[in-house]
């Protein structure tokens, strides 16, 4: 078994969409998380590609936020789609890698998800309500590489 398939259960797999589905309720924010066992690339730069890869910059409102994890280089990266980067607060996506490096320091890596996943989606719904005309625009799954 790889890394990539220790890294979280199935049924961990299940509790992170089901807090993806929550955070995204209110929303017409869109949250993703993938998961690879590592890249040759910078993660930032991965994290940037697979946005694209996963059409995460085709939302309306450039609001997507994407949860990028590379299990082996053990690092992460929160990429946040233009609209919602230009209304967080600027310090935003730092507090939350905070609170969810808390977590996978102690390996805690589902509660590091869920967390840093309602997190986001609380911003999301600040700045992008859910509007009565909104769709589900991607896929609450989990992808991996």
């Amino acid at each position: 078994m790889s890394k990539i398939e220790q890294f979280l259960t199935a049924e961990e797999e299940q509790e992170i969409i089901i807090a993806i589905r929550d955070a995204e309720k209110n929303t017409s924010g869109e949250i993703r998380v993938h998961i690879e066992r590592e890249s040759e690339l910078d993660a930032f730069e991965r994290a940037m590609e697979v946005f694209h890869y996963l059409k995460m910059d085709n939302t309306k409102q450039q609001n997507g936020v994407l949860i990028y994890v590379a299990v082996d280089a053990k690092t992460f990266v929160i990429y946040g789609d233009k609209g919602i980067n230009d209304v967080v607060p600027t310090n935003f996506w730092d507090s939350t890698k905070d609170l969810m490096q808390s977590h996978f320091k102690a390996n805690r890596f589902k509660q590091g998800l869920i967390e840093g996943v309602l997190k986001a989606g609380g911003e999301l719904e600040v700045h992008f309500p859910w509007l009565h005309d909104d769709t589900d625009e991607l896929s609450n799954e989990i992808s991996k590489g």
